[in-house]
């Protein structure tokens, strides 16, 4: 027995039939990779500390990059941070890594800095958030009542370290005679002021961090409120100061700790950055991984999810690698 369709019928199945043809072509043009054969080789991607967002968004980038390009081989490498991160990619030891905008200016403002002219920008991904904790009880309610107490400001050559001794200084703090500084990071931090042996840290990074998660069920303690009157003299500063601006952190940001209220802060945008020698077939690729494996790797990295293809080619103060470039003209509306 044969089927009868009416005529318009079958026009709107044949219509819908096409749709979907389209919609599905655009999905795999979205999510199939660039060439025949994909990038192979190895590179080394320098991440931060343990326990900080840094380690943990490149642990994940690893396996995305691992997927879509099964023969190239990509090794992790832990670091102070920001400043230390710029240094390893500008001078070699180093081909990709995160780093955040102040560090990057910092570095190419320094006598000190070779291979800076050879430093390019990937993607903008997400904003750090710089976080000075305390015990709740603690009598500090200001960046100025630090005065005479034990900060961990960071380890060497973290982005930490380069903001909380300029926040300290906007304070009126001197960064080495008022206080006791000490070299903690978000690794042995929390643990620090858990036990006492320091009256507060310094923490600049994506939200939430890890590190202070896993702080929040043992240990009562609260964020110091760095408003916008000291950012505005953050900028008298000069340089990279410029890169910080007024916001607050959210009240979701630590869910059970900041009672719904939101904490006055500074935030920094981050950089995936690389050289201009790196393969820009390999930058394109890259490129590509990152900006479509966001909701995945966001679904675990909350900061992940921030990425967005409309603000990723703004990687000031690097222009962009030729590589992502590509990219991200191959993608443009």
């Amino acid at each position: 027995m044969s089927t009868f369709f009416p005529r318009p019928g079958r026009r709107r199945a044949l219509l819908a039939a096409a749709a979907g043809s389209v919609a599905f072509g655009l999905l795999l043009w979205w999510l199939l990779p660039l060439g025949e054969d994909p990038p192979s080789g190895t590179i080394t991607f320098s991440t931060g500390t343990r326990a900080g967002v840094y380690q943990q968004y490149g642990k994940l980038l690893q396996q995305e990059f691992h997927q879509d390009m099964p023969e190239l081989r990509v090794t992790l490498t832990t670091s102070a941070g920001s400043q230390e991160n710029v240094r390893r990619v500008a001078t070699g030891e180093a081909d990709f890594t995160i780093t955040a905008a102040d560090a990057v200016e910092t570095y190419e403002l320094s006598d000190d800095n070779p291979g800076a002219t050879r430093l390019r920008g990937v993607a903008r991904l997400y904003d750090d958030y710089v976080q000075l904790v305390v015990p709740r009880d603690s009598p500090v309610r200001s960046v100025a009542d630090l005065k005479g107490r034990r900060v961990a400001t960071g380890l060497p050559g973290s982005g930490v370290r380069l903001i909380a001794d300029r926040v300290l200084k906007a304070a009126g703090v001197d960064p080495v005679e008022d206080i006791t500084p000490s070299s903690d990071g978000i690794d042995i931090g929390p643990a620090g002021l858990r036990d006492g042996r320091i009256d507060a840290f310094f923490w600049s990074g994506g939200l939430p961090t890890q590190g202070l998660q896993k702080l929040t069920p043992s240990f009562a303690f609260r964020f110091v409120p760095i408003g916008a009157d000291l950012v505005a003299k953050l900028h008298e500063q000069g340089g990279a100061t410029r890169y910080y601006r007024s916001t607050n952190m959210p009240e979701s940001a630590y869910r059970g700790l900041q009672n719904g209220a939101a904490v006055p802060t500074i935030a920094v945008s981050n950089i995936l950055m690389t050289r201009t020698d790196v393969d820009p077939r390999l930058t394109e690729w890259i490129t590509r991984t990152v900006i479509k494996s966001r909701d995945r790797i966001g679904s675990t990295v909350h900061s992940a999810q921030l990425v967005d293809l409309r603000t990723a080619i703004y990687t000031d103060p690097l222009a962009l690698h030729e590589g992502a470039r590509r990219y991200y003209r191959s993608v443009k509306p």
